[in-house]
């Protein structure tokens, strides 16, 4: 029984000692492994520290690619895009002649064909004298500011039924008529989409000093649309809306003077 007993106990014992060893090893692996990765990360920050560097400053490295790519490709998007938009007008000009002027002319009557034909015909040449004004017109630059030491930085084919055709129409008719009326409501008040914003925080913050708000480029609806047009004569009416005109807009994109089509302003520019 005390054989036994010894034997157990020196089986146990011999145990506990592989298993004491084992952790010895096991922990010394472990300090090994960290050792060699602050060695690593300190050689590392010790050949490409800089003070500079930051979070922002890694964004900018990953995307470095996509600023290339914006600078030496996307210059070549606004030809692509123009040739694709005198290509499909071209193509729908083609259409209206070949496929439906012979099937208008023997369905409808000679005043409404006349109409249809004047209107079309007008709204062709505005189309394209606009979008060749867009086209040649210099967009102009903000000043030059010198910052030194600075970081470097188809046409669709037809076969829809009429149900999906209508949903399609009325869905784009629905699309551009909302963006017509918010930029209508813009040009009535005077303001661009940011100033909208920027003037909704001013008229919160001047009411609570119990002060009134005043826009200094809203010359009322009307004048604001003179302004809009190049309007300064009533025959601009017809020379300046109804037929294509090269007049240039007022001020010089950075300083607005007040325009001679509306009166000179009787109250303050903004009241602070």
């Amino acid at each position: 029984m005390r054989t036994r007993r010894r034997i157990f106990s020196a089986v146990m014992r011999l145990v506990l000692k592989c298993l004491r060893i084992g952790q010895r090893r096991r922990f010394w692996l472990t300090r090994r492994v960290e050792q060699v990765w602050l060695y690593g990360r300190l050689c590392l920050r010790s050949l490409l520290y800089n003070s500079f560097a930051d979070s922002d400053a890694a964004l900018d490295a990953l995307f470095e690619p996509i600023y290339w790519l914006v600078d030496h490709v996307t210059r070549w998007f606004g030809v692509v895009f123009v040739v694709l938009v005198i290509l499909l007008t071209s193509s729908v000009v083609v259409i209206v002649y070949v496929c439906l002027l012979p099937l208008v002319l023997r369905t409808y009557p000679i005043v409404w064909v006349f109409w249809h034909f004047i209107y079309g015909h007008w709204n062709l040449v505005m189309i394209i004298f606009h979008y060749y004004m867009a086209i040649t017109t210099q967009p102009g630059c903000p000043p030059q500011v010198c910052i030194e030491d600075g970081p470097s930085l188809s046409y669709p084919s037809i076969g829809p039924d009429w149900l999906e055709l209508i949903l399609k129409l009325g869905s784009v008719a629905l699309a551009l008529g909302a963006l017509m009326l918010w930029h209508a409501a813009l040009i009535t008040r005077g303001e661009t989409s940011i100033e909208r914003h920027i003037n909704r925080k001013e008229k919160k913050r001047l009411r609570l000093k119990g002060k009134v708000f005043r826009n200094p480029y809203s010359y009322g609806p009307l004048g604001n649309w003179k302004v809009f047009l190049g309007i300064d004569t009533k025959r601009h009416w017809v020379t300046r809306v109804l037929l294509p005109s090269t007049h240039p807009p007022y001020g010089s994109g950075l300083s607005w003077d007040t325009p001679p089509c509306v009166a000179e302003q009787k109250t303050p520019l903004l009241a602070i």
